[in-house]
């Protein structure tokens, strides 16, 4: 069974202004090797997914409904066809 979506809020971009914007919603990627070294797998401004320091995010618990609209944002976009 795949996991469930998680979605995390930027705290802080101070070291990656151009990859994360401050207070935006991100999708977090399953990674227990990144979490074990304290980072988070983000797909960011790129489109991309990379290594962040876990605590430059807060992870956030959304209705059902609204992960069910970022998903479908997330598909549509080009790097996650």
């Amino acid at each position: 069974m795949k996991p469930a979506p998680r979605f995390a809020i930027c705290v802080n971009n101070s070291e990656y202004p151009a990859s994360l914007e401050l207070h935006k919603i991100y999708r977090v990627l399953p990674d227990t090797d990144a979490q074990v070294d304290g980072d988070m797998r983000i797909i960011d401004e790129s489109g991309e997914d990379y290594l962040f320091p876990a605590d430059y995010f807060i992870l956030v618990e959304l209705p059902q409904t609204i992960v069910r609209v970022l998903n479908k944002s997330f598909v549509q976009t080009p790097a996650h066809a």
